[in-house]
């Protein structure tokens, strides 16, 4: 789809959306179905590919269902029991657990098509999607220094036609890890905050049907236990998506060829599973994973960050789609009472409540991820956590629930309680 000409009213909106991913097309949809007029720009066109582990935990689940996406199997939504943990010479079954928060299952989708079924969703409940636009910066008033809009250009057969300034209210910056549009407005990443790199290829395999995803917690680089894990998700199409997951934690990140050491972790696994470079079915692809809040403010001057722009990424697991829907949902509810305010001073304030938000949602939980991945990024501690804690049933699904931040809001066993406790007196820096 093309720019149009700026003079044209098609290039006004309430809301633009930068990024079509999952953050931003829920963050589209949720204020779509509330009344406002939302442009969503997506920089490539559909159906395309992400570097992904295509594994959607409950929290990601409820995200979709509360948008009304149909999930059925019917639909090629290859359903899942829990995870299974393989490590320190163990291996265990977790079922998901069952809460009245959450569902008891999760799914499978790849991200092929993942983004471009929200998308389309979207569009459903009144959203403008635009694709293969790009977005070139922010446009801001010269007098009062807020965002008003962005300029942007066509790519792909349109690319000939010149840039265009594209007008809003709100605008919304979804547009991944490297997001142009907050760098633009001198937004970095902070030092501070964890950051994860993943790898992951598909093959054909035997094991494309299963019932769990499947985490490996031996990642070994010559004598030492990295930080991170590597998965085994069945597709249910013949294939398995298979990858690995490090954090920036340890002292050999940055140090180590991910590719390679996929490799050398497939090659120890079992022939029959079928991982090997002649049934490999794609190439090789790796991605920044941007964790517990790494950019910040997630709100300034009329620009509102959500998803991987804002880090939002799970610093305990490395999930990122569950915490892109929540934060576009989270986004859409202050965007749509800020826009319904009568007075300019009046809508600003609203929108600054939605940091607020995110940091009572996730700020005390985040600061534990900190702390944890500080803390496995000795090998030491990884090494004792992982061959002792496997071979406890209690502290394993005590950490599934911590480390999938699955747990009751209220009440609920022992276990909520503690975790709930723990992510309330952090400081959610």
């Amino acid at each position: 789809m093309s720019v149009q000409n700026p003079r044209d009213s098609a290039d006004t909106a309430d809301v633009i959306v930068v990024g079509a991913g999952p953050a931003g097309s829920a963050a589209a949809y949720h204020m779509a179905t509330a009344g406002l007029d939302v442009l969503l720009l997506e920089k490539t066109s559909f159906p395309r590919e992400k570097v992904c582990g295509d594994g959607l935990t409950p929290r990601a689940v409820k995200a979709l269902t509360t948008m009304g996406v149909p999930i059925d199997e019917s639909e090629g939504w290859l359903r899942n029991k829990g995870l299974r943990i393989v490590g320190g010479g163990g291996r265990i079954e977790l079922a998901w657990p069952e809460l009245s928060s959450f569902p008891g299952f999760g799914t499978v989708r790849t991200r092929a098509d993942f983004d471009q079924i929200l998308a389309r969703h979207a569009v459903k409940a009144g959203v403008r999607l635009r694709e293969n636009v790009t977005v070139t910066g922010a446009t801001v008033d010269e007098r009062t220094g807020r965002v008003t809009g962005v300029t942007a250009r066509a790519t792909g057969n349109s690319a000939s036609e010149p840039p265009a300034d594209l007008r809003a209210r709100v605008v919304v910056a979804a547009d991944g890890n490297s997001s142009r549009l907050s760098v633009s407005l001198g937004l970095h990443k902070r030092d501070d905050r964890p950051l994860g790199v993943a790898v992951r290829t598909y093959y054909q395999s035997p094991r494309t049907n299963d019932d769990y995803l499947e985490a490996w917690l031996d990642l070994w680089d010559g004598k030492d236990l990295l930080p991170g894990y590597g998965w085994i998700f069945g597709m249910g199409d013949g294939t398995s998506n298979v990858g690995l997951g490090l954090l920036n934690t340890s002292e050999a990140f940055g140090h180590i060829d991910y590719r390679s050491l996929l490799r050398r972790w497939l090659a120890a696994m079992p022939a029959e599973w079928g991982f090997r470079e002649e049934n490999r079915t794609e190439p090789i692809r790796g991605a920044a994973l941007p964790m517990g809040f790494n950019r910040t403010p997630h709100y300034t001057r009329g620009l509102v960050l959500v998803g991987d722009a804002g880090g939002m990424v799970n610093p305990f697991n490395g999930e990122g789609i569950a915490y892109a829907m929540e934060s576009g949902e989270l986004a859409a509810r202050s965007v749509v009472q800020a826009l319904g305010r009568p007075t300019a001073a009046g809508t600003e304030r609203v929108l600054q409540g939605y940091p607020v938000a995110l940091k009572q949602n996730y700020g005390g939980y985040y600061t534990l991820g900190r702390t944890f991945v500080k803390l496995i990024g000795n090998p030491s501690f990884m090494k004792f956590a992982t061959r002792h804690g496997i071979k406890s049933p209690a502290v394993m699904r005590m950490t599934m629930k911590l480390l999938g931040n699955l747990t009751e809001p209220r009440g609920g066993d022992a276990v909520d309680r503690v975790v709930n406790a723990l992510s309330k007196i952090a400081p959610a820096a």
